[in-house]
């Protein structure tokens, strides 16, 4: 039963951020003004992985399971995983001003 639990809390995590962050993102990109909205799937990508970096490293410690395999991601990974994202947040407006 915490397995299930656990689940819906990652479920309920992922989405409510990603949607809260996703809007925010979109309406940034809105606000820019050059197309920047159309390519706002990739912002997506980045929130998803700044969402999984945070789970790993800091809610997966706080849920229902507490079984085996529960460990922070290394710093390295982390501060890899990070950078990609703000790489891929920065994108969408790098693209619309070339293709655009």
């Amino acid at each position: 039963m915490r397995v299930i639990l656990e689940l819906l809390r990652i479920v309920f995590i992922f989405l409510v951020l990603m949607g809260i962050l996703g809007a925010v993102f979109e309406n940034i990109y809105i606000s820019i003004g050059n197309g920047a909205e159309n390519y706002s799937w990739i912002s997506l990508i980045a929130i998803f992985i700044i969402i999984f970096v945070l789970y790993r490293n800091k809610y997966q410690f706080s849920g229902w399971y507490k079984g085996e395999g529960q460990e922070k991601l290394s710093k390295r990974v982390s501060l890899a995983l990070i950078t990609i994202s703000v790489i891929l947040l920065l994108f969408p407006p790098i693209i619309a001003f070339f293709f655009n």
